[in-house]
């Protein structure tokens, strides 16, 4: 309390007996997978297709990860970390020689890209030599897409600080000199750079993706981005579809998938189904081989046909990077309480495989949201299930809500540790929770006429005994009744013969 010495006015600025509770975001993607070029191992964030191609590249072929996350964007998307993973795989590098001013002789040095891939292929770099005709002495211009990105001057081909390899090593952010022999006076010419191809590494395990969280490697470096609330791996097809993993390794990656949503409490993964399976055996091998169950996964099947710019026609992609896109998309517009199904998806032609409704009714109950095609109303998600086995988180939607309710409630009460454990702390703390579920139950998230029968907040005497109080701890009771989609819509009509009496 501060002190009054003298007579007059004085104003204090006191805190308010609650602070509001804001609700976090619920629709955050995650995506790892292979990319043409960008940092490796390191989660960065995009929130546009334009931001994710100048960083990471587009389309590349045999990867599936720049079709996840244009698909994600294109269906509502906005917000997403990209993982690049198999960065150290065997990848071909642009290069070209620049020849040499004796005439016949070999070239003078060899100049390639600093990166792999296609991105190399828009570099040319030109040799400019003194007007004395001395090549000894010369300028090395770098150009990418047609524009002047670098210039080195004043350089030469003998040693010293000058030498060209040199200086490029240590300046360059574009080009680097393969020194395999004696550097040569070069020629006035123009090179452009070629032999940069896109293509998966050669050298991709199950390590890859899943990672090592004290390295912030694969997924695993997920763990320090608390806003990521959907994670999905394409990539993991793509390389199953090379042999370069095999079934056993896939399903490993997904398991460690789920372990790491379940670890962390607060993301739902999105799992793929194999390709080119039938109704029969998807449900074989979700329920006899994967066997998953987890109330922190769900899986989508079948595939979708999106157009490849990269070959000019249609292919098939796993389709979880477009149902991420649906996700955020259904909790910009209705809310994470409503079931992210019976919504359309943008740019998906047509099916791998179009099912019956008995074909249905054989994987909904296992936990298998299938796509399916309606006439007249396009391509639709016709499920919103997790794999959990457990009744009480078979629905989706029922997931996300408690993950967006208990990292807002967890985000918004920081401010109680090291608080004096008494009544009035336990009053200001129920106020402040009955507040927030107060707006989710306005906002139609929880079932009931009154906030009474939707939810309940206990924070007294009863669940804080001196027993716990001198353990220093302080416990709060919070019960609510998540509102459940209607998945299955019945009309009963009957016949009844009616009379003028109403008898």
């Amino acid at each position: 309390m501060p002190n009054y010495l003298s007579p007059g006015v004085y104003v204090e600025e006191v805190e308010a007996g609650s602070r509001p509770i804001e609700g976090v975001g619920t629709a955050v993607a995650a995506f790892v997978g292979l990319a043409a070029r960008g940092p490796a191992n390191t989660p960065t964030l995009v929130t546009n297709w334009n931001q994710f191609t100048a960083t990471f590249g587009e389309f590349v072929e045999g990867s599936y990860l720049a079709h996840a996350v244009y698909g994600y964007f294109l269906n509502g998307g906005g917000a997403a970390y990209v993982v690049r993973v198999g960065a150290d795989g065997v990848q071909p590098i642009a290069a070209g020689d620049v020849p040499s001013a004796a005439d016949g002789g070999k070239p003078a040095f060899r100049v390639a890209a600093l990166e792999a891939g296609p991105s190399g292929n828009n570099i040319a770099v030109e040799t400019q030599v003194s007007g004395d005709g001395d090549a000894s002495t010369f300028k090395l211009v770098v150009k990418q897409g047609g524009k002047v990105v670098e210039t080195f001057d004043g350089l030469t081909t003998g040693k010293g600080k000058t030498n060209v390899a040199t200086v490029v090593k240590a300046q360059s952010k574009t080009i680097t000199i393969e020194e395999t022999g004696a550097l040569a006076a070069p020629a006035n010419a123009s090179v452009t750079l070629s032999g940069g191809t896109s293509s998966v590494p050669a050298r991709v395990t199950p390590k890859d993706y899943v990672g090592n969280s004290a390295d912030r490697t694969g997924f695993a470096g997920l763990e320090a981005v608390d806003e990521v609330t959907m994670l999905s791996v394409p990539d993991l097809m793509a390389v199953y579809e090379q042999g370069i993993i095999d079934l056993e390794g896939l399903q490993a990656v997904q398991l460690a998938m789920i372990a790491h949503c379940e670890l962390m409490g607060d993301r739902v993964a999105i799992l793929d189904a194999p390709p080119s399976l039938n109704a029969q055996q998807v449900k074989e091998w979700r329920v006899d081989k994967a066997g998953y169950d987890s109330k922190y996964a769900t899986l989508y099947w079948p595939w979708i046909k999106v157009f490849d710019p990269l070959s000019g026609q249609a292919r098939f992609v796993p389709p979880s990077g477009h149902v991420a896109g649906i996700w955020a998309r259904n909790d910009d517009t209705r809310g994470v309480h409503k079931a992210p199904a019976n919504e359309v998806i943008r740019g998906a032609i047509s099916l791998e495989l179009n099912i019956t409704k008995g074909e249905h009714d054989q994987l909904n109950p296992n936990g298998i949201n299938c796509i399916r095609s309606f006439p007249g109303r396009g391509i639709r998600i016709w499920g919103a299930r997790t794999i959990s086995s457990d009744p009480a988180w078979r629905y989706l939607n029922v997931r996300r809500l408690f993950n967006y309710v208990e990292e807002s409630i967890f985000e918004g009460t920081q401010w109680v540790v090291f608080e004096p454990n008494d009544m009035r702390l336990w009053g200001r703390v129920k106020r402040t929770i009955n507040a927030f579920l107060l707006r989710v139950w306005r906002d139609g998230a929880l079932f009931g006429a009154t906030p009474d029968q939707a939810f309940f907040v206990i924070c007294d005497e009863t669940n804080n005994p001196p027993e716990t109080r001198d353990a220093g701890q302080l416990i709060v009771d919070i019960g609510i009744a998540p509102v459940k989609p209607a998945e299955f819509v019945v009309f009963r009509i009957a016949q009844f013969s009616g009379s003028p009496d109403g008898e």
